[in-house]
């Protein structure tokens, strides 16, 4: 499969040409980080600006991710996911994405985009409970980088022991992917 992506959508993925405002309110947002109010305010007018724009999308996973509140960070990857399907020329919805391996997983910017935020998805479902969505999107980002360029593999084997020991014993191996996904960034490795 090789889908055809909208001009500049890599460029946006990596944060680059971002028109002034824009630019402004993620600055604004990052320099608040200790206040959440002042940083999520500055997120709300980058929202306004260009709410599907990768680089908005990813400062505002990351404000609710590194805030704990994984809820919000789901749906905001959920969101990066039809964003990048749509970018890519994929179906829109993740799950009727042809379980094929993406050619662009070890260097395109828009196709890694779409794979880290299947992967954060992923992460999210697992550590909220949603072991079965959890699943499915580690089966399809498996299928997608057999390679296992985005380090899925990691969550894989998380899921499959908490899949074999449900009471609780490798709950501080989600804390070990804790670490793993912040570390890469989550939406954008």
């Amino acid at each position: 499969m090789n889908p055809s992506v909208q001009p500049n959508f890599g460029e946006a993925v990596l944060g680059r040409d971002l028109p002034e405002p824009l630019e402004r309110a993620l600055r604004q947002a990052g320099e608040h980080r200790a206040d959440p109010v002042l940083a999520m305010a500055a997120l709300m007018r980058a929202m306004a600006l260009a709410p599907d724009h990768p680089a908005v999308l990813i400062a505002l996973y990351r404000h609710y991710f590194y805030g704990h509140q994984l809820a919000c960070a789901r749906d905001v990857a959920r969101r990066a996911l039809f964003v990048a399907t749509q970018a890519l020329g994929l179906p829109a919805l993740w799950r009727n994405v042809p379980p094929q391996a993406l050619a662009g997983a070890r260097d395109d910017p828009a196709t890694r985009f779409f794979l880290f935020s299947l992967k954060g998805y992923a992460y999210l479902s697992l550590r909220l409970g949603d072991a079965g969505e959890a699943r499915d999107a580690l089966d399809l980002l498996q299928a997608l980088d057999p390679e296992d360029r985005v380090g899925g593999a990691l969550l894989e084997t998380v899921r499959l022991r908490r899949e074999r020991h449900p009471n609780g014993q490798y709950e501080d191996d989600l804390d070990g992917a804790d670490a793993a996904i912040g570390q890469e960034g989550a939406l954008h490795g």
